[in-house]
């Protein structure tokens, strides 16, 4: 597969990058790693008339973990994963960034462009013949949603990595144009739509990531996929919690990945837990606040049965792990499928 005819830019500050941005907003995207973009073009899944590069803005690249830890959206997954720092403060983004695709991919690829990742489908992530042989699909050229033929909205689903988990540690992203500048919450970014699914304007650049500097939170990341390296999530649980002196959780987050067209928040999890010690019983009805808001859809592999089913063994593991159970050797059984 080719890539269809483009002009490249390579601007040299975000500032013009969002001059470059804004002179054709619906003709132009923004590519970094280019890990996701790129092979969309060669599907024709994407056909923009300009890209604009910003893999040599340095602004882009910065990473500060003391106080509020600060990412800038081109800091590669590489870089986080191989930074001590934000490993000891972050463990769930660390393990997050660590999971995504294969060493190669995560050379290139910038937790910006993690954060934006195009929502995915069997129907959708094929070839232009393949899908032009079913008329297409809602999420492009078509009319119909494959995965709910009656469904009004596209329901492709959020396979991000970072972004479950950053939206558990209410962490915030700013986003730049030439109208000025906007920090939202990691939560607030996504819509629970595969088509349009971000609140990013055609015309913003995401350019960093800040995450709030508060004492006593623990974080983890799990992930379900069918190889070990290198595939998306068909479901992934990051969970964060806040524990005082005497051993109760004083606050929660447990965001669920892969089961809906953003990260989903699962409140009655999070309750289960709150002034309650991490005992067998308050997880298990954690777990199962997850599995009641885990609704995934036939859009990816594996049965969706399983993978709902999978939602309260995935929490159960996430907050186990939370508790200071040694979580190794399940870790290691999942990677090889339970």
């Amino acid at each position: 597969m080719r890539l269809p005819a483009f002009e490249y830019r390579a601007p040299r500050d975000v500032a013009e990058a969002a001059a470059l941005l804004a002179a054709a907003p619906d003709e132009t995207m923004l590519v970094a790693g280019g890990t996701d973009v790129l092979p969309n073009m060669k599907r024709r899944q994407q056909a923009p008339r300009v890209l604009v590069g910003l893999r040599g803005i340095d602004e882009l690249r910065t990473l500060d973990v003391n106080g509020v830890v600060r990412i800038g959206a081109g800091v590669t997954l590489t870089a986080l994963v191989h930074h001590e720092g934000l490993r000891a403060r972050l463990p769930g983004l660390w393990q997050a960034a660590a999971q995504v695709a294969t060493p190669h991919l995560r050379n290139m690829g910038t937790i910006g462009g993690n954060l934006c990742l195009d929502t995915r489908c069997t129907y959708y992530d094929q070839g232009y013949e393949w899908r032009k042989a079913i008329d297409f699909c809602l999420k492009k050229d078509g009319r119909t949603c494959w995965v709910a033929t009656s469904s009004p909205t596209c329901l492709a689903v959020s396979s991000a990595d970072t972004s479950p988990m950053l939206q558990a540690l209410g962490a915030r992203v700013r986003l730049v144009s030439v109208a000025g500048e906007r920090l939202i919450d990691v939560a607030d970014l996504y819509r629970n739509d595969g088509l349009h699914y971000t609140t990013r304007r055609a015309d913003e650049i995401l350019t960093s990531i800040e995450v709030p500097a508060e004492a006593g939170w623990r974080s983890t990341y799990w992930k379900l996929r069918r190889r070990g390296a290198f595939d998306f999530p068909v479901l992934s649980v990051a969970a964060a919690v806040r524990v005082g002196a005497d051993g109760t959780v004083q606050a929660a987050r447990v965001v669920l990945g892969a089961v809906a067209s953003r990260p989903l928040s699962a409140p009655k999890a999070e309750a289960a837990l709150i002034n309650r010690t991490m005992t067998d019983a308050a997880i298990a009805d954690a777990a199962d606040g997850a599995y009641e808001v885990a609704k995934p859809m036939d859009n990816t592999d594996f049965d969706l049965v399983w993978r709902k089913r999978m939602a309260r063994a995935l929490a159960g593991y996430a907050l186990r792990e939370l508790r200071g159970d040694d979580m190794r050797e399940t870790r290691l059984k999942l990677t090889h499928h339970l």
